[in-house]
């Protein structure tokens, strides 16, 4: 069975090729100049003439059409036949030529050595046994006519076992480079995988990271550090004017390694993000390799675990502040139906029962949020489930108080649990209708429904034209026992937060044109588990 050339299909191979062409053309325009000078009788012991003349000719004719014809072969037949032609015509100059002295038996060396490397196996020592039979027995029939050329039966000898020893040692040669080149492709495609590996990790990561340079330019952006910052495409972009917070923290890095860079927020709603900056040094160039964490999570993580405990906390005193509490609040009542009871001490009898009803409402509120059940998503038509809700609550309004409803067109529907999501609304309505009433001589609030262009997801704004929330005091507005009111708890708008969360939507604050407030709801996708 004939085996694949050795290199033939690999461009180490295709470049030998081509050398083996220039080569044998070399050697037959050497023997056509000795022939048309007439030097090849001075030189060499023509046995002869003609056929040496015709034989070179045809040599050279032979090799310029090969090299004109046979560029790219892709198969073994014509890199064989090509070999053997080459040694049979050697031969036979060999033979013209007068044998061992004449020297033509070491170009049938050469051109065995180069078989060898574009032939393996059997096939390439086929080769060498055809040259090394053709040399020994044109020595013996040249022999015949010339008894001198007896004793070069030792020289001819000598010969075939060359092309032997150059077959075999080329083939061995051979198959170490191959191996050598073999392993060479396996480790850089196992490099090229395990760098290909490395890139989709590095996109799939939540991490955001970043590579900088000494200019602040961009030189590695993985999918989540532009998830992160709300930038797309920043490869190649100087960082500076698209996130100047986060150059501002790594110039205090520059300055001193030693100090933990501050969180910061590069979207007015986005996540909060920790920064963090190593230093990598790739040849003689500085760079900077950053990391973002989103650490939003991490703080409503802990926000919940304090909350935790603070409910256990409470439902653990809760029996033992309600006993005397009820007992401060019915010893207050029994004080303001007391006849002997003047004015201003009824005034400070009222005090204590309402601040009473405000400490009872504060540990109720504790224990509803360290008790809150698990949300039960359901598929709800948002057009409907708020045209119904404005209904029921318009009927527990008084006539200083309206209530407005607004939806867009096409269906909008979204997962969500219905008994929160009614806490919610009610919740945000009633401060809405409560700061509305502080502005003006009656409370309005107003009920939007619509898809976002941008995300594509139903969004729900309730709107008052109250006074606002100040710009220093948004950003606290959600934290537990945060309030700006006497009688508040300030756990409305956190519980709030919290039960859109767990419903995977959100509430964000945004001020209103020309005054007010908007709370906004982003609902997620119907199709989207909770």
């Amino acid at each position: 069975m004939i085996a694949e050339p050795l290199l033939l299909s690999s461009a180490q191979g295709q470049r030998i090729l081509r050398l083996y062409n220039l080569y044998r053309l070399i050697i037959g325009l050497a023997l056509v100049l000795l022939i048309s000078s007439e030097l090849d009788d001075q030189l060499l012991e023509l046995v002869n003439a003609p056929l040496f003349r015709y034989g070179s000719w045809l040599y050279l004719i032979i090799n310029v059409l090969v090299a004109a014809l046979l560029q790219r072969p892709q198969h073994l037949l014509p890199v064989f036949s090509l070999a053997l032609v080459d040694v049979l015509l050697l031969a036979c100059l060999f033979y013209a030529g007068g044998g061992t002295p004449s020297g033509i038996g070491n170009l049938l060396i050469v051109a065995v050595a180069i078989a060898n490397i574009l032939l393996r196996g059997r096939i390439g020592l086929l080769i060498a046994a055809v040259a090394a039979i053709g040399l020994i027995y044109l020595t013996f029939y040249l022999s015949l006519s010339r008894p001198a050329a007896a004793t070069q039966y030792v020289q001819a000898g000598a010969l075939g076992a060359l092309c032997f020893a150059a077959a075999l040692f080329v083939q061995g040669l051979s198959r170490r480079l191959q191996h050598s080149e073999s392993l060479a492709e396996q480790r850089a495609a196992d490099v090229a995988n395990l760098e290909a590996l490395n890139e989709q990790i590095l996109q799939r990561m939540r991490t955001g990271i970043l590579v900088l340079d000494s200019q602040h330019r961009v030189l590695l952006a993985n999918q989540g550090a532009q998830t992160l910052l709300g930038r797309d495409a920043l490869a190649g972009k100087i960082l500076d004017p698209h996130c100047p917070e986060l150059v501002k923290r790594l110039q205090q890095w520059c300055h001193n390694p030693t100090l933990r860079p501050s969180s910061l927020q590069t979207q007015p709603h986005g996540p909060a993000l920790q920064p963090s900056f190593v230093p990598l040094q790739r040849g003689t160039q500085q760079h900077t390799l950053v990391f973002l964490d989103d650490i939003s999570q991490i703080a409503q993580q802990a926000q919940q675990l304090k909350l935790v405990a603070l409910g256990r906390l409470t439902a653990g005193i809760a029996h033992e502040i309600r006993n005397p509490l009820g007992a401060i609040s019915h010893a207050a009542q029994l004080l303001q139906e007391s006849e002997d009871l003047q004015g201003p001490d009824q005034r400070l009898a009222q005090i204590i029962q309402d601040q009473s009803r405000r400490m009872n409402l504060v540990i109720e509120n504790v224990l509803q949020l360290s008790r809150r059940r698990q949300a039960e998503p359901q598929l709800l038509d948002l057009k409907y489930w708020l045209h119904r809700f404005a209904g029921e609550f318009r009927n527990t309004l008084p006539h200083t108080q309206q209530l407005h409803v607004e939806t867009g067109g096409g269906t909008l529907q979204t997962r969500m649990d219905p008994n929160q999501l009614t806490q919610v609304l009610t919740n945000l309505v009633q401060n809405g209708l409560r700061y509305s009433a502080q502005r003006n001589p009656y409370g309005q609030v107003w009920l939007k429904l619509f898809r976002d262009a941008d995300s594509d997801l139903p969004v729900l704004e309730v709107l008052d034209d109250g006074p606002g929330v100040p710009a220093e005091q948004v950003q606290h507005i959600f934290e537990p026992f945060y309030t700006t009111e006497n009688k508040g708890t300030g756990l409305g708008l956190y519980i709030s937060r919290e039960l859109c969360e767990s419903n995977q939507a959100r509430l964000d604050y945004k001020p209103r044109e020309g005054g007010g407030s908007c709370l906004r709801i982003t609902f997620a996708h119907p199709r989207k588990l909770s």
